[in-house]
């Protein structure tokens, strides 16, 4: 995922990066053309609210940063494909983002209606949730914040809800957590719309009830505080606008606050002989549990079978015990069967339940499941509900009033409303501002030259759409422009669509619901606009995700206090014993997400600095696999940097050694050892002991296990153990080099280093490059342009012989499997080459029993 240019790499960045860029190196040794490209989420409040406190334009403070970032991207070796860069805040980018917005505005997926924000009164601005404290106010002003109406801009993703929800089964190499959050997140619920008949003129309410079995134990209904039938009841009841004003402030979706509207009551719509009930003997509540922006803004409650509804009921009507009408089909206790909230079961009456009800008619003895039907199809013949399809996801709100993102190409006519921009106008421009346009209200109103134009319907005066949009609208799609970043016509042509999904996306479980979620809409959308042929692919954007961990840093807190220290009040001269330099006293020390306020953040840069950028990646995904929490402690850096160290002292041995410091008997033959089957009739010459066979072959088994840490387990901290073993297995044969044919040691060096670049780059380049010299190749090509090993390992046609003298062990022979199935004589003539044998035969042989990896001799 793309970061935010906020001019300072993290270890968040580093980690992700890293890991990607591991895998663009290592794709590309295995012959893949591989597209590993970079770019800018640029826009949005942090860039804007940091321009403002520095009085600069934000597009001077963007671009600043991310020239920053890119040098410390460099700085880490990152292998990007920066021709294909892109920056959200760009004119070049945003001309797309505004037209994607328009084919939404042709479909009838953006619209414009009343939405309820948090509105700032004293800097006459909307907030986003995160900027409004515990207590209500501003974090800016520091006003309290009032709920208010706007109009605001909407994309209706509700209209892709089902199929945002039904595709997530094909995505099989997404973590099933993220799944999980999506699935969630849409909500989508299966059940039955009910019409509620009320009192007093007040007509009907509706709600939606995924258990339409339990609808004759309800025995209250609630409403949401902005229902229109209880805000026209607080303009004559005093005491409920009062308790509105105080709920509108309870953010708790547990909470139990409620109050019973005066005057008003509801009935259940059927009675339990399928007759339409007339007995108004339901009261109706209001409360802040019960959302106005999903459903109808009401909810039926039956405490006997809803753990909420039975907290709920027990606060406002504790002397009325709750009905029940369901019961389990197995007996159980009586804590578990009041309320009972299980989904399978038996209607009863009370003949079974102790608060059931007297009679229920033909539902006695039906399942949860048979009731749910009969029920709905019995609401059905009296026009008083239907089955229904409800989801919890709300249509994607955009609009922001900002100045820093993009602005909405949309013109606003008294006589044509709302109007789109033509296509030929594309890009509506960011006007640049002076810093008095960030006071008070939206920046761009007060820009006449940007507000003032004309109808590009009828040619009268109009006022151009003032908000921007929302920063998840330019990232919602930028990895289709990776793909064609220079296409002046069209987001990405037809060609380079071809590319698309992405193969591996990789970036933090908090992007889980909002940025992936809108990708996959968005996505979905453009296949169904033509832009891409997305449906053999489901219309799915990222065939393979990837969750890294955070990364977390040591934190230091007085255990008196729980103040968080600074490094520079810590004694660290002994690491394992921290003491408060203070008071001497030993801090408590937990792993924490880095912050300024906890004091411990780690500058990668500077690590790098001090290590060198090898060192610090591979100690990056050592510490940690992928997907867990990373624990940062750079005091344990050491064993990835002697590693590393061991590698280049390792390739300094090799060259060193003289030509005699190898094995001599080698085969003269011009053929390369890796390619021939050892001991095998074409090249019978090639005879490598086992110990050589040993090290070709465990060259070959660790290159398949990093291949498969990569490809299948995406374990990047085994990649380092197993290098880590491979070079001590390569410097143990080093040390003992007499033994082994002196092109297999060379060999087995380069896969080594071949098999490292990926993670090691710059060291590994090093190394090869020293090595190819050392054998006189003057310019060395690049590690980069060999070939990954994929080399299987070699079965071993030498096996060894237990001989055995009438029965008594005399020796072991190594020596061809075909051994076992040689004539006796040529048996005799190479088990004779052991002289304990050659000296006990010499007399003749009664008998010869020969077994593979046996021979016996009995004299």
């Amino acid at each position: 995922m793309f970061p935010y240019p906020s001019g300072v790499l993290h270890l968040g960045h580093l980690r992700v990066y890293t890991i990607s860029d591991v895998v663009a190196r290592f794709k590309r040794l295995n012959g893949y053309k591989v597209i590993h490209p970079m770019g800018w989420d640029a826009f949005g409040l942090p860039a804007e609210n940091a321009a403002v406190e520095r009085n600069i334009n934000p597009a001077d403070w963007t671009e600043t940063n991310i020239a920053k970032m890119k040098e410390q991207m460099e700085f880490f070796l990152a292998d990007f494909d920066w021709d294909r860069e892109v920056n959200t805040s760009s004119p070049d980018y945003y001309k797309w983002t505004q037209k994607i917005f328009l084919m939404l505005f042709e479909k009838g997926l953006a619209y414009r209606k009343a939405a309820e924000i948090n509105w700032d009164p004293v800097d006459q601005t909307v907030l986003a949730n995160e900027q409004v404290d515990a207590d209500g106010r501003s974090w800016r002003s520091g006003a309290i914040v009032e709920k208010r109406n706007l109009e605001q801009w909407f994309i209706g993703i509700t209209k892709y809800a089902h199929e945002l929800n039904q595709d997530l089964q094909v995505l099989e190499d997404w973590p099933e957590k993220v799944k999980t959050m999506q699935k969630n997140w849409i909500g989508e619920s299966q059940g039955t719309e009910i019409v509620i008949p009320l009192s007093s003129g007040f007509g009907d309410v509706k709600v939606f009830t995924s258990r339409p079995d339990t609808l004759f134990s309800m025995q209250f209904i609630a409403l949401a505080l902005n229902h229109p039938i209880v805000e026209q009841l607080a303009k004559t009841d005093s005491d409920l606008a009062s308790f509105i004003k105080k709920a509108q402030k309870i953010d708790d979706p547990t909470s139990k606050a409620g109050y019973k509207l005066k005057n008003i009551t509801a009935s259940i719509p059927i009675d339990v002989n399928n007759n339409v009930n007339k007995t108004f003997n339901i009261p109706v509540y209001t409360a802040p549990y019960v959302l106005g922006n999903y459903g109808h803004g009401a909810v039926m409650g039956c405490p006997g079978h809803d753990e909420r509804d039975f907290e709920f009921w027990k606060l406002h009507e504790p002397a009325t015990p709750a009905a029940q009408i369901v019961a389990p089909k197995k007996r159980l206790s009586e804590k578990e069967e009041y309320p009972y909230t299980g989904k399978t079961g038996v209607l009863q009456d009370k003949s079974v339940l102790p608060y059931g009800l007297e009679n229920i008619g033909e539902y006695k003895g039906k399942s949860v499941k048979e009731a749910m039907k009969l029920i709905t199809k019995n609401l059905e013949a009296h026009d008083l509900g239907k089955a229904s399809t409800q989801y919890r996801i709300r249509d994607w709100l955009i609009s922001r009033q900002r100045y820093w993102g993009a602005p909405i190409p949309i013109v606003h006519c008294q006589s044509c409303g709302p109007v789109a921009v033509p296509d030929e106008e594309l890009p509506v421009l960011l006007p640049k501002v002076e810093g008095y346009h960030f006071g008070k209200g939206n920046p761009l109103e007060k820009v006449d030259e940007f507000v003032d134009c004309k109808c590009p319907k009828c040619g009268g005066d109009a006022r151009r759409e003032t908000d921007t949009m929302d920063t998840f609208m330019d990232s919602s799609w930028y990895f289709f422009r990776y793909l064609d970043s220079k296409n002046n016509t069209l987001p990405i042509g037809p060609e380079a669509a071809k590319k698309m999904p992405v193969d591996l996306y990789i970036g933090g479980v908090e992007h889980a619901i909002l940025h992936l979620l809108y990708s996959r809409f968005i996505t979905k959308f453009l296949s169904d606009c033509g832009l891409w042929n997305g449906k053999p692919h489901h219309k799915e954007p990222f065939k393979k995700l990837v969750t890294q961990g955070m990364v977390h840093g040591k934190t230091y807190t007085d255990p008196k206090t729980g103040r968080f220290l600074k490094p520079n009040e810590v004694d660290l001269t002994d690491a394992n014993a921290p003491l408060i330099k203070k008071t001497g006293v030993t801090p408590n020390i937990t792993f924490e997400k880095m912050s300024k306020s906890k004091y411990n953040g780690a500058d990668p840069t500077v690590c790098i600095g001090k290590y060198g950028a090898d060192v610090t990646r591979a100690h990056m995904l050592f510490s940690a696999p992928v997907s867990d929490i990373l624990n940062w402690q750079e005091e344990q850096i050491s064993g990835s940097d002697r590693w590393l160290r061991r590698v280049i002292q390792l390739g300094d041995a090799i060259g060193e050694l003289p030509s005699d410091a190898f094995k001599q008997d080698v085969s003269k033959s011009s053929q390369s050892f890796t390619n021939v089957t050892l001991n095998s009739e074409q090249y019978p010459e090639i005879k490598f002991s086992s110990e050589e066979l040993a090290l070709y072959n465990e060259v070959r088994k660790y290159a398949k296990s990093i291949a498969d840490s990569i490809n299948v387990t995406f374990s990047f901290n085994t990649i380092i153990s197993d290098l880590m073993k491979l070079t001590n297995s390569l410097t143990g044969a080093v040390k003992t080099s007499n033994q082994y044919n002196r092109d297999l040691i060379i060999d087995s060096y380069k896969k080594l280093l071949i098999c490292m670049s990926p993670v090691t780059p710059s060291t590994s380049e090093e190394c090869w490059e020293r090595l190819l010299q050392a054998e006189g190749v003057e310019s060395p090509p690049s590690i980069f342009h060999e070939k990954y090993p994929t080399e299987e390992p070699i079965e071993s046609n030498l096996v060894k012989f237990n001989i055995f003298i009438n029965g008594k062990h005399a020796g072991t022979l190594e020596a061809l499997k075909t051994l076992a199935t040689a004539s006796d004589e040529e048996i005799i003539t190479q088990v004779s080459t052991i002289d304990k044998v050659a000296n006990t035969i010499t007399g003749p042989i009664k008998k010869l029993i020969k077994k593979q990896g046996m021979i016996s001799i009995v004299l």
